[in-house]
């Protein structure tokens, strides 16, 4: 089977219009052999894979396929491919990704096993990822395929400040996931890796709804402003309360963590504005909290302490799960939180079966929903940083 040559092929696809793009790796595959080749993109709760195109030239036009049940959701997860023997061939899943975000799955079928093709396949789900990403940015075609449901007009604000959800390089590897993700209103996270530091912020505003997606964007703007501009981190925490403060007059606020991680050193520095301690997760269990003397939230105005850097060494595989209260404190129908010990028991459960962060996350987010009977009263928001120690 021929390699991809992916320079070509990936200005050949770019050039076309965004909806042809199924199409366009269609052709691709019957070049490289295999047939039915089916794109599928993951939905914005990270629960199912949507068929993306027109199939309707193939013998079966494709469903939905379950993350947590299929083979196409064991090969978004895993990210390695998955084979299935079929009376016509090898059914083949493969990883779309950009990088390390996950976009979603490129299904084909194969003559026969033979590991050159896996391997030309798994190269077409990468190019898929790139392609997919960079039309993205000109078309609302890929943003509105991965929606099961209609999305309000804040939750729609939320997901646009959002970088992607997944990031992983050899020192350090990140997952984050807001429910519910078609309501969101007040909940966001953002990270930014500038060599060698890793910053992360996670925030949630007051309230629910359209004002609090707003507070939302302007916390965030102003963290992205402040951290680009090399403010240290007593320094942007403070900014971000002077702006908040100002435009809302202390009637509206904004609860949060700012953090910095020394890739090559495993100094981790944080500071905390009246939000729920990090996790410390260490050797497959929860060691504890990660304490900080905490400001009172951003926006509210009164200057009653300045803010605590707090600081802890790391260990390579320690992980730090940022979360808002809606994870914990959120009331199910029969009034009883999710709760910070169930978090802490089902993150031990998780962490000691060496699963990735996304997985992590992904799982925890699905047993929070499982308790509130897939409704729940307050957005909820994790993001996991796991250190995987200098290279």
């Amino acid at each position: 089977m021929p390699r991809l040559n992916l320079t070509p092929l990936l200005r050949s696809t770019l050039s076309q219009k965004p909806e042809s793009v199924p199409a366009a790796l269609e052709s691709i595959g019957r070049d490289l052999g295999v047939a039915d080749v089916i794109v599928y993109l993951v939905d914005f709760g990270q629960k199912y894979l949507e068929p993306l195109g027109d199939y309707s030239t193939h013998g079966e036009l494709p469903h939905s396929e379950e993350v947590a049940t299929t083979m196409a959701g064991r090969a978004f997860i895993s990210q390695e491919p998955v084979t299935a023997e079929r009376p016509t061939g090898v059914r083949l899943w493969v990883p779309i990704c950009e990088g390390s975000d996950r976009t979603g799955v490129l299904a084909l079928t194969l003559p026969d096993g033979d590991p050159d093709a896996t391997a030309a396949c798994a190269e077409l789900g990468i190019l898929a990822g790139y392609i997919i990403a960079t039309n993205a940015r000109v078309s609302d075609i890929f943003n509105l395929h991965r929606r099961r449901k209609s999305m309000t007009l804040a939750a729609s604000m939320q997901w646009d400040l959002l970088p992607p959800l997944d990031f992983a390089s050899p020192q350090v590897s990140t997952a984050g996931l807001l429910e519910p993700a078609y309501e969101v209103g007040g909940d966001c996270f953002d990270y930014a890796m500038n060599w060698p530091v890793f910053n992360v912020a996670i925030m949630d505003s007051m309230g629910h709804g359209l004002n609090s997606a707003v507070m939302s964007g302007l916390a965030l703007g102003c963290y992205r402003h402040e951290r680009r501009h090399g403010r240290a981190l007593g320094g942007m925490h403070e900014e971000l309360d002077a702006v908040i403060e100002s435009r809302y007059g202390g009637r509206g606020f904004v609860t949060g963590q700012l953090a910095q991680l020394n890739v090559e050193t495993g100094h981790l520095q944080w500071t905390n504005a009246g939000h729920p301690l990090p996790l410390h997760i260490r050797g497959g269990q929860v060691i504890g909290d990660l304490a900080c003397r905490p400001t009172v939230p951003w926006g509210i105005g009164r200057k009653t302490v300045e803010p605590t850097v707090a600081d802890v060494a790391l260990e390579p595989g320690d992980g730090v799960l940022f979360y808002t209260d809606g994870v914990t404190d959120g009331r199910a129908r029969t009034g009883t939180p999710f709760g910070l010990d169930r978090l802490i028991d089902l993150v031990g459960q998780m962490a000691s079966d060496q699963l990735g962060p996304q997985e992590i996350v992904r799982l925890i987010v699905r047993r929070v929903l499982e308790h509130h009977s897939e409704r729940l009263s307050d957005d909820a928001t994790l993001f996991l940083v796991k250190w995987t120690g200098s290279e």
